[in-house]
């Protein structure tokens, strides 16, 4: 993690992300910008947390750990999500690992502020409030994706979450530890292995030696049954 140190860029992403809305006199409030490098663990699962923070820039792997030691994926996060919600509520250790996926800028605020000053603010719990309910929703479909769709479901609607934000043409995901992604998906690298052909045999991706490119958008969303890991 980086502390960026200026207090224009700040100023400027308060006012994008209209954070007015949440608090007053947001010139007063001893926001920080962090910044996390692609790959970099922002959270892990199970640890204290300090702060609450606001991903500004960038995107978010959201996994929870199981059982067998395995992690599952919850769902991707873009800007403006609220991360530490409900660890500042229910006072509980981090219940999710949170992973940067590119370069991320996010805006931090203290537990130990917010609890002095703002618990009682309606407009930030209202904004705590809003983002809580979308994450049952978003846990939900989770579970549901990963107890009833078949593997190749749940990959095309890793893909199509994946992917989705870039720019579709000629789009490729790096597939340099397929095990991983397989465990994302609460499968075997070989299942997947066994998907990952079956979609090249029909013009729908095309896996080259260390990625794979999207051929057939409408097929892919057609297979990921509306179904979005975000």
């Amino acid at each position: 993690m980086k502390i960026i140190q200026d207090s224009q860029l700040l100023e400027t992403i308060l006012y994008k992300y209209r954070f007015e809305n949440m608090f007053d006199r947001i010139e007063n409030i001893p926001f920080r910008l962090q910044q996390y490098e692609p790959g970099e663990i922002i959270l892990h699962e199970g640890s204290d947390m300090e702060s609450l923070l606001f991903l500004v820039e960038g995107k978010l792997k959201v996994t929870s750990s199981v059982e067998t030691g395995k992690s599952l994926l919850l769902r991707f996060s873009y800007p403006l999500s609220v991360i530490g919600d409900i660890e500042l509520i229910r006072g509980v250790p981090v219940q999710s690992q949170i992973e940067a996926v590119g370069e991320c800028l996010l805006v931090g605020l203290s537990f130990q502020y917010i609890r002095r000053h703002e618990i009682d603010n309606p407009k930030l719990l209202h904004t705590l409030l809003d983002h809580l309910s979308y994450k049952l929703q978003t846990c939900t479909t989770a579970s549901r994706v990963n107890l009833l769709a078949s593997v190749e479901n749940r990959f095309a609607s890793y893909l199509v979450s994946t992917l989705s934000n870039d720019n579709n043409f000629g789009a490729e995901l790096k597939t340099a530890n397929i095990e991983e992604i397989s465990n994302l998906l609460g499968t075997t690298h070989r299942h997947l292995n066994r998907v990952i052909h079956s979609l090249s045999q029909r013009k729908i991706i095309e896996r080259n030696k260390d990625s794979i490119r999207i051929l057939n958008w409408t097929m892919l969303k057609g297979l990921s049954n509306g179904i979005r890991y975000e």
